[in-house]
C-alpha cells in the first residue's frame, strides 16, 4: 500500500482521502492548521494523519494536491518543492478565479497558452504533476456509476510511470482514463471544469460526467 499526503482540507481532499483509506491506503491530510481535520482524523481510522503541508509532502510516497486554484502555487511552496522532488503529485486543481461566472460559465485566471498546472510544475521542476480529477464534481471522483459505463477522467504530465501510477488508482477508483500528453494538455484538460459546471451553475443539474468514445 501507498502513503498518500492529500494538500487540502475542503470537500475535494475529504472525498479522494477517504477513497485512499478505503482501498488500504495510508493517508495523511494536510491544512494550514491542522487542528481543523481533527474530527476528520477521529473518525478515519488508523490509516488517518493530518500534518502540515511541508509534513504531508515529506511523509507521502504519492502527493494529492486538492486546494482551490488560487491557493495552490502558495500550497507548494508550503509543501517545499524539495519534499515533491521525483514524487508523483496528483493536481487536482482548477485556475477557477474569484469573479462571479457570466450565464453559468466560470471565470479563468490563467489563458489558452497557460495552464495552472504548467505554472505548478515550474513551481517544483523535479516532481512529477500528474492532472486529475479536475473536470468532474467531488461526489463523483470514487466509484462513479453512471449508466453505459465507467466515465472518462482526462489526465496528462511529463512523466510516464507517473502517470501509470495515476492510471492504476483511477482504475481502483472505477474510470476509465484517457492519456492527453504532457503538460501542456492541461491547457485543454483545466477548462473542461468550465462545461461540466455549466448545467449545474445554470440549471442546478449536477449529475453528469464525461466519456470519451473510441473506434475499436
Amino acid at each position: 500500500m501507498t502513503k498518500y499526503a492529500v494538500l487540502g482540507s475542503g470537500q475535494v481532499g475529504k472525498v479522494l482521502a477517504d477513497g485512499l483509506l478505503g482501498l488500504g491506503h495510508e493517508v495523511m491530510r494536510a491544512s494550514r492548521e491542522p487542528s481543523k481535520l481533527a474530527e476528520w482524523k477521529a473518525g478515519a481510522g488508523a490509516g488517518a494523519q493530518v500534518g502540515t503541508f511541508a509534513e504531508a509532502a515529506a511523509w507521502g510516497n504519492q502527493v494529492v494536491l486538492a486546494v482551490k486554484g488560487s491557493a495552490a502555487e502558495e500550497a507548494v511552496g508550503l509543501a517545499g518543492p524539495e519534499n515533491l522532488a521525483g514524487k508523483t503529485v496528483i493536481d487536482a486543481t482548477n485556475p477557477i478565479a474569484d469573479a462571479p461566472p457570466v450565464n453559468g460559465v466560470l471565470r479563468y485566471f490563467t489563458n489558452h497558452d497557460e495552464s495552472l498546472m504548467e505554472r505548478l510544475q515550474k513551481r517544483a521542476p523535479e516532481a512529477h504533476f500528474v492532472k486529475a480529477f479536475s473536470c468532474v464534481g467531488g461526489p463523483f471522483m470514487v466509484q462513479p456509476k453512471f449508466p453505459g459505463g465507467p466515465p472518462t477522467m482526462f489526465i496528462c504530465g511529463n512523466d510516464e510511470a507517473a502517470k501509470g501510477e495515476v492510471r492504476t488508482l483511477l482504475e481502483a477508483f472505477g474510470w476509465d482514463t484517457a492519456d492527453m500528453g504532457a503538460v501542456e494538455a492541461a491547457r485543454a484538460i483545466e477548462p473542461l471544469c468550465m462545461l461540466w459546471c455549466i448545467p449545474g451553475l445554470s440549471k442546478n443539474s449536477w449529475g453528469h460526467a464525461f466519456k470519451l468514445l473510441r473506434l475499436g
